[in-house]
């Protein structure tokens, strides 16, 4: 049986989470839809709750990583900027860097968890 278990990466400026497993699957469905309504229902999430951690995320870093796109005949849109790619990037390689430092630790560790609770919701 394959180990349920992985690890999630944060990257946390004081209190705040700058990105995160969630940020980054949003940041990336914006940009294979180019839309942030489109992205939030994919993700089971409403466009307000959506628009909110866009905000979030253009406020944590020095460029923003999602801009609107003026709306012409199919209406307006998002894109994600060139920071953002490179911001979703860098994400991803770290999180694979994570995942491959500790992957002998978490077989160990997946050993020890019930692999029924992995089909519950909390």
């Amino acid at each position: 049986m394959t180990n349920p278990a992985r690890p999630q990466l944060r990257i946390m400026l004081g209190k705040a989470t700058a990105i995160g497993p969630g940020k980054a699957e949003l940041l990336g469905l914006i940009d294979a839809h180019g839309s942030i309504s489109a992205a939030a229902r994919e993700m089971g999430m409403s466009y307000r709750r959506a628009w909110k951690l866009v905000e979030s995320m253009n406020a944590a870093f020095r460029a923003p990583l999602v801009e609107a796109v003026a709306g012409g005949k199919g209406g307006g849109g998002a894109q994600v900027t060139h920071a953002g790619r490179d911001v979703l990037r860098r994400y991803r390689e770290m999180e694979d860097k994570a995942a491959d430092s500790v992957a002998a630790d978490l077989d160990a560790f997946g050993d020890l968890l019930d692999p029924g609770f992995a089909d519950r919701e909390d």
